[in-house]
């Protein structure tokens, strides 16, 4: 695999909503009902309120994440996901790299995000990237299995 490239991109853009669709097919398949009901308004992902990221090596999409602001000092992380052919080669922790880096470029102080018992590799990864258990919040806070996360930027 070549290297992987992080590109900001609208969140209406067709490269990114088939990676949504794909990343809430998986949801629905892990957890039942409609993958994932958190209300989304896509311009919450625009500078300098939020960014979208599409992670690329050869032409190829390979996966997605975006971050909103939650308050004036934090983000919240949402819609990370990586195809499954791509899995294992970097690009989840690239992607996350990324908008870390995003978020902190403008000026917020801590990132935050909600994932799930049936997501095992999401938990990995956060746990080897620094983040900490949070009390849940957000739209799935009270959802049997949801498990929060938190770092310092």
């Amino acid at each position: 695999m070549s290297e992987i490239e992080i590109r900001p991109v609208p969140y209406a853009d067709p490269v990114a909503q088939q990676l949504i669709a794909e990343a809430v097919a998986e949801l629905i398949i892990r957890y039942g009902g409609d993958g994932d009901g958190a209300p989304i308004d896509q311009t919450q992902f625009t500078p300098p309120q939020g960014e979208f990221l599409v992670a690329f090596a050869d032409g190829e999409a390979l996966g997605c994440t975006g971050w909103r602001t939650h308050d004036t000092e934090i983000v919240e992380l949402k819609r990370m996901f990586i195809r499954p052919q791509a899995r294992g080669r970097g690009a989840a922790r690239a992607l996350l790299r990324a908008a870390e880096d995003s978020a902190r470029e403008r000026g917020f102080k801590r990132l935050y995000l909600e994932s799930g018992d049936r997501q095992p590799e999401a938990l990995a990864l956060y746990a080897s990237a620094g983040y900490d258990r949070i009390p849940n919040f957000g739209h799935h806070r009270d959802h049997p299995g949801c498990i929060s996360f938190g770092r310092v930027l």
